[in-house]
């Protein structure tokens, strides 16, 4: 039985981009239950959008079994949950000037679009104590990936009186629970990851303790192997490293590794606000994907373009049957 989100959108969501959205999500729930497999990724500002309201039930309800994500969108999660209290919202920026943005920068506000993060309360928070899981790790000559040491973090209890927000809505907490596995390329591209490359600088730690970007590829390829037997789809919301990295494993398994037996990706669905242009990889059509060996000219291909903060959630409510 259709919830009355799931009720609304069929009945109003009729043609353009607005049907492809009920497309997609027909489509999505057809793969989940023939026993597919489905990964999420992860780009733009999805968790300082508080994407975690719905994606956190998504995980809980094994309707994604992999994420990939950019390091901000982890990171984010994180200190949403533990600074929430303190970002300040700032609705009117388009009207910001230089100067407005300098005395953000002055108060420690770090602006994402019409948020602002704290420098202290969440960057600061958070470096302090994944510092000493780093430093830890050195101690016992262990390595890990950097949304390990968040999983470990999360699950340790040491934040549990800091949560600002139900930990319900977390995304990140939901995926620890689960073990769910992350890839995160070019996690150095990120707040913490410079954090990181800092203390690689003072000599805090040794750059060795922290598995990166050829492991995670490596891992995802047995990942991919292990679990493509009844297909696993690709739902990319936006473009970039979070979608362009995990989508070249399957054309890395056929054609460098001449492995057999590799499907494509049996779904494909983006959404972006990248309209279809010249030499945008973000704007290109799914069918361009065929030619590199990603997609079959078969898969279910499906791109929406639209704001993603309006659109995932639609999405993942008729996934969910709200």
């Amino acid at each position: 039985m259709s919830s009355p989100i799931s009720e609304f959108v069929k009945k109003h969501f009729l043609h353009f981009n607005a049907a492809v959205v009920v497309d997609a999500a027909e489509a999505y729930k057809s793969l989940i239950n023939k026993d597919g497999k489905m990964m999420i990724t992860l780009a733009g500002a999805m968790s300082s959008a508080e994407l975690g309201k719905s994606l956190a039930e998504m995980i809980r309800q094994n309707k994604v079994h992999i994420i990939s994500t950019t390091g901000a969108n982890l990171e984010e999660d994180v200190f949403n949950l533990v600074a929430h209290n303190s970002y300040v919202r700032v609705p009117n920026y388009r009207d910001l000037s230089p100067e407005d943005e300098q005395a953000l920068y002055n108060k420690g506000m770090n602006r994402v679009t019409d948020t602002c993060i704290p420098e202290d309360e969440a960057f600061r928070k958070i470096e302090k104590k994944l510092l000493r899981l780093w430093k830890d790790a050195q101690e016992k000559g262990e390595r890990y990936f950097p949304h390990e040491y968040l999983y470990r973090l999360l699950l340790s209890g040491e934040l549990d009186d800091d949560f600002q927000i139900d930990i319900k809505n977390s995304w990140l907490y939901a995926a620890a629970q689960k073990n769910m596995p992350i890839i995160v390329p070019g996690w150095e591209d990120s707040t913490l990851g410079n954090m990181f490359a800092a203390a690689v600088i003072r000599g805090d730690i040794s750059v060795s303790v922290l598995k990166m970007g050829i492991e995670y590829m490596t891992f995802l390829a047995k990942w991919y192997r292990e679990n493509c037997n009844a297909g696993i789809g690709f739902f990319q919301i936006g473009g970039g490293i979070a979608g362009d990295f995990p989508i070249c494993v399957v054309p890395m398994m056929i054609q460098d590794l001449e492995w057999d037996n590799i499907p494509f990706w049996a779904y494909f669905c983006q959404i972006s606000d990248s309209t279809t242009s010249y030499g945008s990889y973000s704007g290109a059509v799914p069918n361009e994907k065929i030619t590199w060996g990603k997609l079959d000219a078969s898969t279910p291909k499906y791109i929406i373009e639209s704001d993603a903060t309006i659109v995932a959630p639609l999405i993942f409510a008729q996934v969910l049957n709200w």
